[in-house]
C-alpha cells in the first residue's frame, strides 16, 4: 500500500462521526479556510510519513471501533493511498467517513480528470463536504463546523449522480 503523509491519528474519537472511531488527519490542504480548526495541516511538506499497515494493525488491536474517519488537511489530496486503506478498513466490517473542503458536486464533476476521486468516494459511506466558512460557524450541527457543510450518503449519491444528504 502507498504511504500517507499524516498530521496525526486519534485512536478513539466520538466526535468525528458515529460511534467509536479512529480519526486519521491527513497533511496538506489547498483550501486554507479562514478560522480552520487544523491550520497546522495545511503545509504539504509538514507532518510525517506513515505506512498504512501500521494503521491497520492499530485498527485490528481495537475491538471497540465502529469506523474510521479521514480528516485533514484535505483527504482528497491523497486519494490513492486512502482508497487502498479504506478498502482494507471495510474488509474489517468498519464504516468510513471522510471530510473534504470540496463539495460532492466538485468531486463528481471531475471524475474524468481525477478518477482517484471516484475510487476514494466508492470506499466511503459518508462524506462531510464543503469548506469551513467562518461566517457560518455553528456549534449546533453534529460533526460539522459551519452551516454550509453537508453530510452526504455517498453510495446513494453515486448511484443517483447527485448529492443525497443524510443525518447521522
Amino acid at each position: 500500500m502507498k504511504e500517507l503523509r499524516l498530521a496525526g491519528v486519534i485512536r478513539e474519537s466520538i466526535v468525528d462521526g458515529p460511534g467509536m472511531r479512529m480519526t486519521i488527519f491527513t497533511q496538506g490542504c489547498p483550501h486554507h479556510c479562514e478560522g480552520c480548526h487544523n491550520p497546522q495541516t495545511h503545509d504539504f511538506s509538514g507532518g510525517y510519513i506513515s505506512h498504512p499497515e501500521n494503521i491497520l494493525k492499530a485498527i485490528d488491536a481495537d475491538p471497540i471501533l465502529n469506523g474510521v474517519t479521514f480528516s485533514g488537511g484535505e483527504p482528497f489530496m491523497q486519494c490513492d493511498a486512502l482508497a487502498q486503506l479504506a478498502k482494507e478498513i471495510r474488509k474489517r466490517g468498519l464504516n468510513v467517513l471522510s471530510y473534504t473542503g470540496f463539495t460532492f458536486e466538485q468531486l463528481y464533476e471531475n471524475f474524468d480528470k481525477h478518477p482517484e476521486y471516484k475510487e476514494l468516494l466508492e470506499q466511503c459511506d459518508w462524506l462531510i463536504d464543503g469548506r469551513f466558512v467562518l461566517s457560518q460557524r455553528t456549534l449546533n450541527l453534529r460533526y460539522r463546523g459551519s452551516k454550509n457543510q453537508r453530510i452526504i450518503d455517498v453510495h446513494k449519491s453515486l448511484a443517483l449522480g447527485k448529492a443525497v444528504e443524510t443525518e447521522l
